[in-house]
């Protein structure tokens, strides 16, 4: 089931002879192939690479970011400690997809703004293909930016230097000064209003691989890569020091010290993984939601650069917001899903009643996730892990075969037709699935198709072909028949 798409392959999943096929069969339903090709291609992507955008607070990070993305999103409020859900989006310029890390969320001084910005941007660089560094023209190269600047020598990623602020001619002689950052040419922009930012994103994109350096499950049968990943102190270092059978992680009680990233290569069930380190975040009282701040960006450089998500749940505890949080980020960015509920030992009968009406109440979106019980204290139930992340894993790579998936569309549409919606009965026609690493289906549709028709398809589909423990995209291109109109 390990399709292996070669890089920038246009026909998704699809061989030649597939593609061949299913191009003839849009023809023959009156598609323009043009639209359909594009549709495959759209779907068919592998990993996206990711651009992370960092500065010290107050540079336009965020103005910035929703200008790639081309809305507001990022927000970022007046009030310290502001957590958000996100802080990764995905983008497209000139035709071009990739994902922006915005590091403009939480910017309050008590660490010491030198720290605070360093911790930013130490993460943010780890989830990172290549780098976009802005820096207010207007303020010019302040220490707080050497200091950035070193922390991007070391990391060796490719740097798109951004004078922000610069809204006119007179501000060109101000951004020329940011050479001195030895970072190479200073692209002038305002964020604000737009103005060079074309030129900005082009070179942006210069700097970004077609697809990420890691590619997954690579010809040499490189370890798979697991993030462990979960809220503060929920057991993850813990678990990682279990499976490893010895002390691999030591948690550092001072904020805003700067760590490489430590990638765990760990034995478990006769073979080779390697654990991608997300615990270090230490939870202090007085930096509770920056804490969780930092927590969002460490989790999202980790799930960047693993195949399977394990996140681990405090079953002591109810199900919490950053819980869901945590699973939508790793269900959002389509990696392999275990969800590993921790203390499981602790639980008497009454709890485990209470947990379960929680799961089902705050994690009915992931019916498919793959679910162990563990003790990381004492190890139970640990050699349910492996296979759980193997079985994940085979989902995630699953590809069915257009013919197949095709009878399989033709049956649904006989037995469970779509509702008739102001008169008319939209039909799905025929589909593909273009993509794995997660599942990515494109179906073509004679009208709308109302989203729960698609759960509906997308219930079968799992019934039909398993998916465990994968997150699966499904998306719709509804085109009006050419070649038959009167």
């Amino acid at each position: 089931m390990n399709d292996q798409i070669p890089a920038g392959d246009e026909h998704g999943a699809l061989g030649d002879a597939e593609y061949a096929e299913f191009m003839e069969l849009a023809a023959e339903e009156g598609f323009d192939l043009e639209e359909v090709g594009g549709d495959i291609a759209a779907a068919g992507h592998g990993p996206l690479p990711v651009l992370a955008v960092i500065g010290r607070p107050n540079v336009g990070k965020s103005t910035l970011v929703n200008r790639i993305i081309g809305r507001r999103e990022a927000v970022v409020e007046d009030k310290p400690g502001v957590t958000r859900d996100r802080v990764t989006y995905e983008a497209d310029w000139n035709g071009r997809r990739f994902k922006v890390v915005d590091t403009g969320g939480w910017e309050q001084d008590v660490l010491g703004i030198d720290a605070s910005v360093a911790l930013q941007a130490e993460f943010a660089i780890e989830a990172a293909d290549a780098v976009v560094f802005v820096v207010d023209a207007k303020v010019g190269a302040t220490d707080t930016d050497e200091a950035v600047v070193k922390l991007l020598r070391r990391a060796g990623k490719p740097v798109v230097l951004v004078a922000n602020k610069v809204d006119g001619p007179s501000g060109e002689a101000d951004a020329a000064m940011l050479w001195s950052l030895g970072l190479g040419e200073p692209h002038p922009v305002s964020a604000l209003h737009g103005r060079g930012t074309g030129d900005m994103l082009d070179a942006a994109l210069d700097a970004l691989p077609e697809a990420p350096a890691q590619t997954f499950g690579t010809a040499l049968g490189g370890p798979r890569r697991i993030a462990l990943i979960g809220r503060p102190n929920v057991g993850k270092s813990s678990l990682l020091n279990k499976v490893a059978g010895e002390e691999r992680v030591v948690v550092n009680e001072q904020a805003g010290t700067t760590r490489d990233p430590v990638d765990e290569m760990i034995e478990l069930g006769g073979k080779t993984w390697k654990f991608v380190d997300t615990a270090g975040i230490r939870r202090r009282v007085h930096l509770q939601e920056g804490a969780d701040y930092y927590a969002s960006l460490r989790t999202a450089a980790a799930v960047e650069k693993a195949e399977v998500a394990v996140v681990l749940i405090d079953a002591s505890e109810s199900i919490s917001v950053q819980d869901q949080r945590i699973v939508t980020m790793a269900v959002e960015a389509g990696r392999a899903l275990v969800i590993a509920y921790n203390k499981w030992d602790t639980l008497d009968e009454e709890r485990r009643f209470y947990l379960e009406r929680e799961i089902e109440r705050d994690l009915v979106q992931i019916p498919w996730a793959m679910r162990v019980n563990v003790s990381a204290r004492t190890g139970r139930h640990m050699e349910k892990l492996v296979p759980a992340i193997e079985t994940a894993l085979d989902g995630w790579e699953t590809r069915i075969p257009t013919g197949r998936l095709n009878a399989f569309l033709g049956e649904i549409v006989a037995s469970h037709p779509h509702p008739i919606r102001g008169g008319k009965q939209p039909r799905i026609l025929f589909g593909t699935q273009a993509g794995t690493k997660p599942p990515r289906f494109v179906l073509f549709a004679s009208g709308f198709l109302e989203a729960g028709y698609r759960r509906f398809v997308e219930r079968r589909l799992r019934e039909e072909f398993g998916f465990d423990g994968t997150p699966i995209h499904i998306s719709v291109r509804v085109r009006e028949k050419r070649s038959k109109k009167k």
